[in-house]
């Protein structure tokens, strides 16, 4: 699968502090990638990174196959991005903001200013002026500005701030549109879990500069977890395992994450045990996961 964005080391140190360390971020085609992590964990500034906006103390940065330090035209030509707050002219209208950022770029004409605006659901709203906007709004324009080029990356930093629950749905199910029918790759950090649960394919989980887990939200759905034990050999399988199990009346509950499964599995077997099922147990949310992996400090 293609690789549209791979940061490799990424580090930032500001004279003795360091704000980011060692970070390996890739994107694939199409794939929305969620960044998670408490306030300060660095997400802004892998982010900011990654945009091109500050320079990295090391590491590198590749978009579409080019350097961002050494081809920085050619790697963000491809990229839209909204990061923190839109910046935005409050004296001029939303059309008129538009035309303003489409006038700096080559090849941008009124139809695609037009489509850009309909698709941040911000087009019946163009003609007032920006100072007048809400925050969901403002968010609105900004995404506006970021489509306006067509990019095939969108680098994302709390695109739903202000948004009320019904925009924050319209947005799941248009970004989703975006990565599945035209492939365009999403990075994305919020602090919504429950909407990162439902939006991202993967997800990264960043604490005090680093990251310490990357995997599918399915696989962090189930990690750290308890196994099922289907079997109806339970005590053979209670000895076999030892301190691990719990005995339930739908089987046996095994301390151990998804990634043990075939380990367990292959102890059972070599104990005689007639193994029925062996599966994570159905788990919560992304939110547990998360308040788990980072001791409870919230995003």
């Amino acid at each position: 699968m293609d690789i549209v964005l791979e940061a490799v080391g990424l580090t930032k140190r500001i004279k003795r502090s360091t704000l980011v360390e060692n970070v390996d971020v890739s994107i694939r085609k199409g794939e929305v990638f969620g960044l998670l992590g408490p306030n300060g964990a660095g997400k802004t500034t892998t982010i900011r990174m990654l945009c091109g906006l500050i320079r990295p103390t090391k590491g590198t940065v590749h978009i579409n196959g080019a350097d961002l330090k050494q081809q920085k035209r050619e790697a963000l030509s491809g990229v839209g991005a909204v990061v923190e707050n839109p910046e935005l002219y409050d004296h001029l209208s939303g059309w008129d903001n538009l035309k303003h950022y489409a006038r700096m770029q080559s090849g941008i004409a009124i139809p695609d200013i037009v489509e850009a605006a309909e698709k941040a659901g911000i087009a019946d709203r163009l003609k007032e002026k920006t100072g007048t906007y809400s925050l969901g709004m403002r968010q609105r324009l900004g995404l506006a500005q970021a489509l306006l080029h067509k990019p095939r990356l969108l680098i994302l930093d709390e695109p739903t701030n202000g948004l009320d629950p019904a925009g924050i749905r319209e947005m799941r199910s248009y970004f989703r549109e975006l990565a599945e029918k035209e492939g365009i790759s999403i990075l994305v950090s919020s602090h919504l879990l429950s909407e990162m649960q439902l939006l991202c394919d993967r997800a990264a989980v960043m604490q005090n500069g680093r990251i310490i887990h990357t995997a599918t939200i399915k696989e962090l759905l189930h990690a750290d977890k308890q196994i099922v034990l289907k079997t109806e050999d339970m005590e053979l399988a209670a000895n076999a395992l030892s301190e691990q199990t719990i005995v339930t009346k739908d089987g046996l509950l095994i301390e151990a994450g998804s990634a043990d499964v075939p380990d367990l599995n292959r102890t059972l077997v070599e104990a005689g045990v007639r193994v029925q099922a062996l599966y994570p147990e159905e788990n919560g949310t992304l939110e547990e996961t998360f308040l788990s992996m980072t001791g409870g400090k919230e995003g």
